[in-house]
């Protein structure tokens, strides 16, 4: 027992000494805490030599963790170049991070980083705290010297890249999201991304390339299948569009925009009855159903069903009348029933709210490309629409063995 309390004694004052040196040497006043925690251990052993006591099992627990484990913890993390006052600061960031205080979280990463710039941790936060604050540029440095400290932060090279396209460095960002994809390609939103900064650049097939690798390693994400329709849509590519929307459609039902491609591929087509049929589901979309119900009656005209075809563009002009009606008087095969077509006298668009709103630009713009050509095949004879199946048919086999001879180079 009197061993015991010697040695303790001796290792305890030996650390505490240590501790206060090199509060001296570091000029930190981060160790007082830890020298506060060494004298409740100490006064725990003091206490009982002074009045021969026998501390039970927990305080006697205690008093070791306080005085001895907490400091040799402390040391050896110093050891390892991670210093007392950079875990504090970090810890600090971090609850003040979580608490919404990014002016706080900032002055004590700055702190970090005063005295060592090669923390990954702080470089990384601060980034954050800066992203938050709408200072993408700074942003944008620490993460890039994050990514310098440590070459596997790879959703970092993710944030790079998409701050650089905020601010519209869209060649930046795609040299960023190339990079990355070369090293782990199956982070599916940077291939979301670089598919997205491509189709915007109007580079429908390099898109294409991109969404099918990242297939290789996610094929249960709808939102790949159904970019991947835009881009073959863009590319006139009907039928592999049409594969791609359905299996986009299979994987989330609620996709109403991939329902509506597939409806006017199926005009393209002339297969009337299942144009009917997508178009049927899309009216429960808010944004979709006055477009889709303008549709629906272009079908009964086509098919000769007056009644239900007055019917259904009158509810598309209920639901949107500025913009049907403006697409009615453009379109003459709406001649026939114009004079039973409930034209309101003041046009308005309904206001939608913003959450609402899906439809991107690209997806704007695959919707609008489809409906022309659905228009522009309108007149074509049966035999035309066979030969355009055929020769899309042609193209998903031709797309399938590029798809397979890229893979048998890529093992």
């Amino acid at each position: 027992m009197l061993v015991e309390q010697i040695i303790f004694t001796f290792i305890s004052f030996a650390i505490f000494v240590l501790m206060f040196f090199r509060m001296i040497k570091n000029n930190d006043t981060t160790y007082v805490a830890v020298l506060v925690v060494e004298v409740f251990g100490i006064a725990l052993n003091f206490l009982e030599v002074l009045f021969d006591i026998k501390l039970n099992m927990l305080f006697l627990i205690l008093k070791y963790i306080l005085a001895i484990l907490i400091p040799i913890f402390i040391i050896i993390l110093e050891k390892k170049g991670i210093m007392l006052l950079e875990i504090w600061n970090l810890q600090k960031a971090k609850m003040s991070i979580f608490l919404g205080n990014d002016k706080e979280a900032k002055q004590a990463l700055l702190k970090v980083l005063d005295r060592n710039q090669n923390s990954y941790k702080a470089h990384l936060m601060l980034a954050q705290v800066y992203e938050n604050e709408g200072g993408m540029r700074k942003a944008i440095d620490e993460y890039v010297q994050a990514i310098d400290l440590n070459k596997k932060d790879y959703e970092s090279y993710y944030k790079v890249a998409k701050l650089l396209n905020g601010l519209d460095k869209k060649e930046e960002a795609s040299q960023m999201l190339f990079n990355l994809l070369n090293k782990k390609p199956e982070i599916t939103k940077a291939s979301m991304l670089l598919g997205e900064i491509l189709i915007d650049a109007k580079m429908y097939k390099e898109a294409v390339n991109v969404y099918q690798e990242a297939l290789r390693f996610d094929q249960v994400n709808y939102d790949l299948y159904y970019n991947l329709g835009i881009a073959y849509t863009m590319l006139n590519d009907f039928q592999n569009a049409k594969t791609c929307y359905e299996k986009a459609a299979e994987l989330n039902s609620l996709l109403y925009n991939a329902k509506y491609s597939l409806a006017e591929i199926a005009l393209i087509y002339k297969d009337l009855e299942e144009a009917e049929k997508r178009f049927l589901e899309v009216i429960e979309d808010e944004e979709l159903s006055a477009d889709a119900y303008y549709e629906l009656s272009k079908i009964y005209l086509i098919k000769g069903d007056k009644e239900i075809a007055i019917k259904y563009i009158n509810t598309a002009i209920d639901a949107n009348s500025k913009k049907i009606v403006e697409k009615v008087k453009k379109d003459p095969i709406f001649i026939p029933i114009m004079a039973k077509i409930s034209i309101p006298f003041n046009l308005e668009e309904p206001e939608i709210e913003d959450e609402k709103k899906k439809l991107k630009e690209k997806e704007r713009e695959a919707k609008e490309h489809l409906e022309e050509m659905s228009e522009l095949t309108r007149n074509l004879s049966y035999n035309d629409i066979k030969l355009l199946k055929k020769n899309g048919e042609e193209k998903k086999e031709t797309s399938k063995e590029e798809k397979e001879n890229g893979r048998e180079r890529a093992e």
